[in-house]
């Protein structure tokens, strides 16, 4: 199975430590971005990335997205057939 991530800038730092977890577990990541900080992206720009390649075959391939408030950018990624997003609070120190 492969792992597609995406975040906008509120959701970068997680991002990267998720990744790093997941490549260091030995799983196949690809990171459709952002690939660095920027305080003015905007969520869909990377999360429909996400969404599409999740969509394109739903059975091998999962994605995790991370932003500010998880509200849009779950919707967003929910008008993709296939695709199935939840939004999660959790504190983050729980599982990492």
């Amino acid at each position: 199975m492969k792992i597609y991530l995406g975040a906008d800038h509120a959701g970068f730092e997680l991002k990267e430590i998720i990744k790093d977890r997941l490549l260091t577990s030995g799983y196949e990541v690809s990171d459709l971005g952002p690939p660095s900080y920027n305080k003015d992206d905007d969520y869909p720009d990377f999360i429909i990335p996400v969404a599409r390649a999740v969509s394109q075959d739903p059975e091998n391939n999962c994605g995790l997205v991370f932003g500010g408030s998880g509200q849009g950018e779950a919707m967003a990624a929910n008008r993709f057939i296939g695709v199935r997003a939840a939004v999660f609070y959790g504190p983050p120190s729980g599982f990492l």
